[in-house]
């Protein structure tokens, strides 16, 4: 019998395990922190903003008259649309004293939109009407009569703008005043207390 052939190996190492290896207890743990990290991050954060003390359930009772209407360009033109004087329709519409409140940015898009919208700019010009400054920049008007609304829920809303409808809505104890079959229509305002 032959004697076996035994072949050098040429740079073999001793195998050692790395410090990443999966294997080891500490990167197991961290493992499991990560994954934990992930889970959590992946459901949904749940926030509930919390609601102001003069709101009960839906209704608002900071609301009281002299009611302080915010008005939306696209209101104006529908009002001139429907040849409504602003504050008797308004009077009617609320059984109360109620105030228009045109702010700068509502101004600035009714400028905006030219000579067609002439008549709506001539009524929110009026001395009779309350002015607010808005200190944002841009004259997006939506932005700022839901920004308004959300910090401090003594407003209507006056438009007839879907989106902007649509947004109020999710803001609890704020009416809406739309223009509709020529007169206003009012939604959500609560009942008086005193009628129960």
């Amino acid at each position: 019998m032959g004697v076996a052939k035994k072949t050098r190996k040429f740079a073999t190492v001793k195998r050692v395990i790395g410090q990443r290896d999966a294997r080891l207890k500490k990167n197991q743990l961290k493992g499991g922190e990560i994954s934990a990290k992930k889970a959590a991050e992946s459901q949904p954060v749940r926030e509930i903003p919390q609601a102001p003390s003069h709101l009960f359930f839906q209704a608002n009772t900071s609301l009281v008259p002299p009611y302080r209407v915010l008005i939306d360009t696209n209101f104006l033109s529908h009002t001139v649309r429907a040849k409504l004087d602003l504050q008797p329709s308004l009077m009617d519409c609320l059984y109360a004293k109620a105030t228009p409140v045109i702010t700068t940015c509502v101004m600035a898009e009714l400028e905006k939109l030219g000579p067609k919208y002439r008549i709506a700019l001539q009524i929110a010009r009026n001395e009779e009407w309350e002015r607010l400054k808005c200190d944002h920049k841009g004259t997006y008007a939506d932005d700022c009569i839901v920004d308004r609304c959300i910090k401090e829920r003594i407003w209507l809303v006056g438009t007839n703008d879907r989106d902007l409808k649509r947004r109020i809505r999710k803001i609890p104890g704020v009416p809406i005043i739309s223009v509709a079959r020529g007169k206003y229509v009012i939604e959500r305002l609560p009942d008086a207390p005193n009628s129960l």
